[in-house]
């Protein structure tokens, strides 16, 4: 894993070395610039393949290309024997060269190859255009700015620290941050600054100062109906198997985080099947009631014989809230990242590269709302009227909820603020008023809208397990787990993402994940190899406690910024959220929701962002 950066035709070019300090944490074993005619890529790298002679920016042979590489691609060695095979010659074993070697190769079609997790930058120097792409579930970033020229980055945060670029809010992104508890692609906090989506490549031509981009890869149909159980399970143990022995490539210690559940545990059966020696697993101990899964973890540890680190939860005081926040790039109001960072900290004491269950809820179907449909939720007249009186001020907006049906009902409960007009769910309430109209609400749910309609129109289970795949888990759980583990040079591996068990999976239908119960074939392979434990207990999410640190270590610190809205965020509503605060602390309002605003707060007291 590492951190990218590329200017290309822009008045910076000078300051490369300067941004590059700013995503030294995503490479801390080396730093480069390669400077190009009106081109400097630069490089922070985290050696992880081909320590000695993998370094970046890397150059061809010829000079015509040059690559900048965040990630991994798995299957590089069978790519590199294909292009050997053409007459390709290798002066590295790096996979960064057969990214290099296989777009000279195949171009574009090369994406249609890889199986990894990946963010790319690739300059021809004839043609002066730059090809990019990023991997199909949005593991790594990508960021861009076409603002004076090109700029390309691992995170959002070096265009913060370029002279003079414009600091100007994206009032999108503040929207879709407040419905979702994170920015969605392509949208940033910088108004001037995008997001690659998933699955994505971006091609740039310098002479023109034009950008194209598209989609090289798309979440498969499903189909009617499938394979027996006992073929299914096998399939599934197969692909799961393959994938976990293919990101077990490394040349530095490997180990993986052990939460207890259900999908970290195979994890690490899988690793320990494929002869992953010495093991070494890692999990966090929680010492309030109803947190802590120490015990389901040990005895997942004690089966494999792993060297398990039992890593006690830090009293996580102001300072430490603080710090994790202003390490973000992007404001993310997930609770879990603060103790994800933490748990990365103390990890990478021990290893650089650690296995991850991510993925394994939304691909899987762990979460049941994925079974509340719209055609759960018939139209009825007196929905229908109810709703009429509500838009006519004869009724309250507190009924707006029992008024609706079908897709208008499951988006209501899908965010946690929408453009509901008095509801307790309405933005606008939170807002200024000058401030609501550029958010644009009628938009709040355009690119969930789009994939429903892409996946087949209506909200049922088969669509939203694949909307999920792009905006929740690719915009909100893997950018947590990046952005935690990047800040401390460690990197994630995410198995249950890799393309044998994504086409495994992601042409099943619905049924196949759901009978009777969500992650119907995980739970098979865990009763196949896994302590009772382990499978045998209700789903627990790794979150911490709110209501314990709101009114305890993290009470000043949040009444301080929230003392100073007016000056931090003047296009938010300081007295709605002062009010927010005070009835979240004693149990009448959502505590995820006052934790969205402090987030929020505490991120705009290091990057102050012009309206």
């Amino acid at each position: 894993m590492c951190g990218i950066l590329g200017l290309f035709g822009t008045p910076w070019q000078t300051q490369a070395r300067t941004l590059l300090d700013s995503i030294a944490t995503r490479g801390p074993d080396g730093r480069a610039v390669l400077e190009l005619e009106d081109a400097v890529l630069g490089h922070t790298r985290l050696a992880v393949i081909d320590v000695a002679s993998g370094q970046q920016p890397m150059r061809a042979a010829d000079g015509r290309y040059a690559i900048v590489f965040n990630g991994e691609i798995y299957n590089y060695r069978a790519l590199r024997r294909e292009l050997e095979q053409q007459g390709y010659r290798f002066l590295t074993h790096s996979d960064t060269e057969v990214l290099l070697h296989g777009y000279a190769h195949w171009g574009r079609a090369l994406l249609e190859r890889l199986d990894g997790i990946f963010a790319f930058a690739l300059w021809d120097t004839q043609a002066r255009t730059l090809f990019a792409a990023r991997d199909r579930m949005g593991v790594k970033p990508f960021f861009y700015s076409a603002h004076n020229g090109l700029v390309i980055a691992s995170t959002l945060e070096p265009f913060f620290q370029i002279d003079g670029f414009p600091r100007r809010l994206d009032y999108e992104a503040l929207r879709d941050y407040l419905a979702f508890q994170t920015v969605l692609a392509p949208h940033t906090f910088l108004r001037e600054v995008r997001q690659l989506p998933p699955a994505s490549w971006l091609s740039y031509d310098a002479s023109h100062r034009r950008i194209d981009s598209g989609r090289y890869w798309t979440i498969p149909t499903p189909a009617d109906r499938a394979p027996p159980f006992e073929e299914l399970v096998q399939r599934i143990d197969s692909a799961v198997a393959r994938s976990v022995e293919r990101q077990l490539v490394a040349d530095v210690p490997l180990g993986a985080f052990l939460s207890g559940g259900i999908d970290s545990s195979l994890m690490v059966h899988y690793m320990a099947q494929a002869g992953a020696r010495p093991l070494k697993t890692f999990s966090m101990r929680f010492h309030e009631q109803g947190f802590d899964e120490t015990t389901h973890a040990l005895a997942v540890a004690q089966q494999y014989g792993t060297e398990h680190h039992v890593i006690d939860a830090p009293d996580i005081g102001a300072d430490q809230l603080a710090a994790a926040i202003h390490a973000l790039d992007q404001p993310l109001a997930d609770p879990a990242y603060v103790t994800t960072a933490e748990l990365s900290r103390l990890t990478k004491q021990h290893v650089t590269v650690a296995i991850s269950g991510d993925g394994g809820d939304e691909l899987f179907g762990g979460y049941p709302r994925f079974l509340d449909q719209d055609s759960d939720h018939p139209a009825r007249a007196w929905r229908a009227a109810l709703h009429w009186l509500i838009e006519r001020k004869m009724m309250p907006g507190s009924l707006l909820r029992r008024s609706l049906s079908g897709q208008d009902l499951l988006f209501y409960r899908k965010v946690e603020l929408g453009p509901y007009a008095s509801s307790r769910k309405s933005m606008a309430q939170y807002l200024s008023p000058a401030a609501w109209p550029q958010c644009h609400g009628e938009k709040t749910l355009g690119l969930w809208t789009q994939l429903i309609h892409d996946f087949g129109g209506r909200m049922d289970t088969a669509s939203l397990m694949r909307a999920d795949l792009w905006t929740y888990l690719s915009e909100n759980c893997l950018m947590k787990t990046d952005r935690a583990s990047m800040a401390h040079g460690l990197e994630v591996r995410v198995p249950l993402l890799g393309n044998d068990v994504l086409d495994a999976v992601l042409t099943l239908p619905a049924s196949a994940h759901f009978d009777p119960d969500g992650k119907t074939l995980l739970r098979a392979l865990a009763r196949k190899y896994l302590p009772e434990q382990v499978w045998n207990r209700p789903k627990h999410g790794f979150s911490v406690p709110l209501n314990s640190y709101f009114n305890g270590p993290w009470r000043r610190i949040c009444e301080d910024h929230l003392s100073r809205i007016e000056t931090l965020a003047p296009f938010l509503d300081a007295g709605a959220i002062r009010k927010l605060w005070h009835d979240a602390r004693t149990g009448r309002a959502s505590k995820r929701l006052i934790y969205t605003f402090i987030v929020l707060l505490i991120w705009l007291d290091r990057h102050e962002l012009s309206p």
